[in-house]
């Protein structure tokens, strides 16, 4: 058995061997798309327009205009004491938001009084404008002074404490969504041309006569596919810290156990996807739209499973990503132990069992 298994893995390595482009894109594609779309996607929000009207022309005025400027958020376009020119700039593209700064700012702040800044935004973006307004809520908050008017104490302020990510990087949170989108869909849609070259070429009549049982031809076919997805895994990891400087706070062995477990699933799905399609094109076709739009909407990667309606809640109990996913986070920027992701484990390990066990039927079939 183990000689027919390995004598299958041989003849797939050297397909691979001949086929250069299709192993390049299995093993250097993943860590360079991690590497595009790792700066292409962020929700940071930098160089936002923005108009300063200070209609009070104090040292706490300009302080507070200059909070603003300093930040590194927002870059100045324009600055006046005229309130009217906000809108006629919004109007006109000129600025995305506004800080408005009411006359007697200064004195009313040396009384001890409450005194509000006026922030104008665009919410044509509304998830910009959101960011936006944290931002500016967060920056009013640092250059209005606590005081202690008539005796009174003064209010109360919120120090912000942020785990595992202190400051809020866009590329902490995204990359390991990026690792599992992207090495799920590079080995569903390899291992999905795998049986179905082998109808298209007429070589399954070959196999048929050969000895091969059906458990032989699904591990023969895709130990090379998981040996290279392993590595490409690994490439991206590595692309991640010394690119994104993304931590490892966690077990390597931990992650490569959950890795193995998501890339058998993966493989194991791309391979029933190849017994299903007649050619190719249909393989290819098929693990794109099972793999792509799954693992980037129903995964967690980029909205919160816990925002979803019941019925997506319950759908994305079928989507591997979701399970790896969290595992990643877990291992990787928590540094948690088997005891916290060990849920996430076991979905994979069901995923990836039932996924075999339909390739292996289909390929019984096929033989």
């Amino acid at each position: 058995m183990i000689r027919r298994i390995a004598a299958m893995a041989v003849k797939e390595f050297l397909h691979l061997k001949r086929d250069r482009r299709t192993t390049f894109l299995l093993l250097g594609m993943p860590a360079v798309l991690l590497v595009f779309y790792g700066f292409a996607l962020s929700f940071d929000v930098e160089h936002v327009r923005l108009a300063i009207v200070d209609q009070d022309n104090s040292r706490q005025s300009r302080e507070a205009a200059n909070a603003f400027v300093r930040c590194g958020f927002f870059d100045l376009v324009w600055q006046g004491d005229n309130a009217r020119d906000v809108e006629r700039l919004l109007d006109a593209g000129r600025v995305q938001a506004a800080l408005v700064i009411p006359p007697r700012y200064g004195a009313t702040l040396a009384q001890g009084r409450e005194v509000s800044l006026q922030f104008v935004l665009d919410g044509a973006d509304a998830r910009m404008a959101t960011t936006v307004l944290g931002y500016a809520r967060q920056i009013a908050a640092s250059v209005t002074p606590v005081t202690y008017a008539g005796g009174r104490m003064g209010p109360v302020v919120a120090v912000p404490r942020v785990w595992y990510n202190p400051n809020l990087s866009s590329p902490i949170f995204l990359v390991p969504g990026l690792v599992a989108f992207i090495m799920a869909i590079s080995a569903v849609v390899a291992t999905a041309l795998a049986v179905v070259r082998e109808k298209e070429r007429g070589t399954m009549e070959a196999l048929r006569a050969t000895p091969l049982r059906a458990i032989e031809l699904l591990v023969g076919k895709t130990i090379p596919y998981f040996l290279i997805g392993f590595a490409a895994a690994a490439g991206c990891l590595v692309t991640a810290w010394a690119v994104f400087d993304m931590p490892m706070q966690g077990s390597i062995i931990w992650l490569a156990v959950v890795t193995v477990l998501f890339l058998a699933g993966s493989l194991g799905w791309g391979v029933f996807l190849s017994t299903v399609a007649d050619t190719q094109q249909m393989a290819f076709q098929l693990g794109l739209l099972s793999s792509m739009l799954p693992n980037m909407l129903l995964s967690g990667f980029i909205f919160p499973i816990s925002s979803m309606p019941p019925v997506l809640r319950l759908i994305t109990h079928i989507v591997p990503a979701r399970y790896f996913l969290a595992a990643l986070r877990e291992i990787v920027l928590k540094g948690a132990g088997m005891t916290v992701w060990w849920p996430d484990a076991l979905g994979l390990v069901v995923f990836a069992a039932v996924v075999l066990l339909l390739a292996a039927g289909r390929i019984v079939r096929s033989l």
